[in-house]
């Protein structure tokens, strides 16, 4: 065993990557990303310690963020970057101690995670060093499935967050929540109870940090609104942008003003056409593709160069990296990494330049796609949806939000989505989307039956219709409502979706195509016997189930 990762859905064997990561990263970058989490957990004692006395370290709170970012799966696979980022945190964490003893506040955690040196310099010392500090560090089975299904919160947490950050907004609460729950992971005196506690708490947490999130997105940019979609090309040259940060599209599309670049998105960036912000720019053309996980034969027949704002990577063709650029938590060996200037701005020029010599995409479909569903829009359809709910023309609604995947097993979704009855309607968010969103499942009443609230944060708004229509049909539980939940998951930033959608007291999630790997037998018993989550089963099977 090399390494050991079991973050994500596709984990080896349904158990754990131990050679290299299904995602393609090597065993050396899976080791660096264990030490890039211990090296968290030490700053993060420090913090603590300063918290615990008035003391603040805001430096300490956005080197935390962004860190859990970049150990999100897909999301870097840089070594010298991961490397880098260990060395930079260890000498954080130790001037964060001489500024507390200069401000007589002795330091007394003892805490290896405080006082670990660090030599990541040859591979064979970082995976040595891994095996003492990563997952499987952890003895105890229950406790390690807490640990971590703890930790991938935060980690999806952490993302949700970096995105609020790059637009001006922070949270002073979900940056100590953070502290909080990655020091309580080197806690060996809590029980297993006061895990599960904590697990809810970070579901808590997550809620807040994707209202936080919905409050950035539209305050910059306006609420999303239905939009139709164009998935064509026209004959210029382009950029193809990727991942979930608006702050990157925003100034690539001013950047890309009068150039006679066009730029369209790609993966979870399609629901950016959705805000009214972005529709000034005649440039943006439209959506190129499908889910993150076609990338790699897109790629080849988009021509131009591609830039990835952060996760859904996947380990590119050689012939491809000279035109691949990556930014913010984002990075991948021999690609160009842009940073921002201290005022935030990035400057994506040599991209536009290399564009200009590029050829045009090929079009690989046309037509159009709807989107918009976030709950501003919803909320204006209010009275249409619950006549619909009243009269019988609308008998269920199924959310079917989350990630999507390479796996055979995820054409379920889709034989879900068309083997519904023809009176329900999907409310979805995040690329899971793309098993059904090019359907025509045709519409009720000018209702859509696939409602696209946006990104894998715009869960938010469907918990948000959800509380709504509660509201409106006084109900007393949320579980009353006639909508069923079958969720698809990949990573971390689904893993906090979940947690979220449990704190909020929603019940009897269906999870796939896979449970977690990293639930022990005791954890996965926890969750069902209190929230009646279960995995999938055959489309009918399901179908029978959720339609009673």
């Amino acid at each position: 065993m090399s390494m050991f990762c079991y973050q994500c859905q596709e984990a080896s064997k349904g158990t754990g990557c131990t050679v290299r990561g299904v995602c393609g990263k090597t065993d050396i970058v899976a080791n660096l990303q264990d030490l890039l989490i211990y090296t968290l957990k030490g700053v993060a004692l420090v913090a603590k310690e300063g918290l615990e006395v008035g003391i603040k370290f805001p430096e300490a709170n956005h080197f935390i963020m962004n860190g859990l970012f970049i150990t999100i799966t897909n999301a870097n696979f840089d070594d010298a970057a991961i490397a880098a980022k260990i060395t930079e945190g260890l000498a954080l964490r130790d001037e964060m101690k001489k500024d507390l003893a200069a401000k007589g506040v002795e330091f007394k955690n003892t805490h290896d995670a405080a006082t670990w040196t660090g030599n990541t310099v040859a591979s064979f010392e970082a995976k040595s060093d891994a095996v003492e500090v990563g997952v499987l560090a952890t003895e105890n089975e229950d406790v390690r499935s807490l640990r971590e299904l703890i930790i991938y919160g935060v980690k999806g947490m952490a993302a949700y967050a970096e995105h609020s950050f790059n637009l001006g907004k922070e949270n002073e609460e979900i940056f100590e929540f953070m502290i909080k729950a990655l020091t309580a992971t080197l806690d060996d005196t809590l029980t297993v109870e006061e895990l599960v506690a904590l697990t809810l708490e970070t579901g808590k947490f997550g809620v807040d940090v994707m209202a936080d999130l919905d409050a950035a997105n539209t305050g910059a940019y306006g609420n999303p609104e239905i939009t139709e979609v164009n998935i064509g090309t026209r004959n210029k040259p382009a950029i193809l942008i990727s991942g979930h940060d608006l702050k990157d599209l925003e100034q690539l599309l001013e950047q890309t003003q009068g150039t006679g670049v066009d730029v369209y998105t790609h993966g979870e960036m399609l629901p950016a056409h959705y805000y009214p912000a972005f529709k000034k720019y005649e440039n943006f053309v439209g959506n190129y593709g499908n889910s993150w996980w076609k990338q790699k034969e897109e790629f080849e027949t988009f021509n131009g160069p591609i830039l990835f704002t952060t996760n859904c990577i996947v380990p590119p063709r050689e012939e491809h990296i000279k035109r691949i650029y990556t930014t913010g938590a984002s990075g991948y060996p021999g690609c160009v990494h842009i940073e921002a200037d201290e005022n935030g701005r990035k400057d994506f020029s040599r991209i536009i330049e290399q564009a200009k010599t590029l050829e045009a995409p090929v079009e690989i479909e046309n037509g159009t796609i709807v989107g918009g569903f976030a709950h501003e829009q919803v909320f204006a359809l209010a009275d249409k949806v619950v006549d619909a709910v009243k009269s019988g023309a609308i008998k269920k609604f199924f959310v079917m939000a989350g990630c999507d995947g390479r796996m055979k097993s995820r054409e379920y979704y889709t034989d879900f989505a068309e083997k519904l009855p023809k009176d329900t309607v999907i409310l979805t968010a995040g690329c899971a989307k793309y098993r059904y969103n090019k359907l025509d499942l045709g519409d009720i009443g000018g209702i859509p039956r696939v409602l696209d609230a946006g990104q894998c944060n715009d869960s938010y708004s469907l918990a948000v219709i959800a509380l709504k229509l509660k509201e409106v049909f006084e109900l007393n539980d949320v579980n009353d409502l006639p909508i069923a939940y079958n969720i698809a998951w990949y990573e971390q930033k689904a893993v906090i979706v979940l947690l979220a959608l449990l704190y909020l007291g929603v019940k009897n999630i269906k999870l796939g195509p896979t449970l977690p790997a990293f639930l022990s037998p005791n954890v996965a018993k926890v969750l069902v016997e209190t929230f009646g989550i279960n995995g999938i089963g055959t489309v009918e099977e399901d179908l029978e189930q959720f339609l009673g």
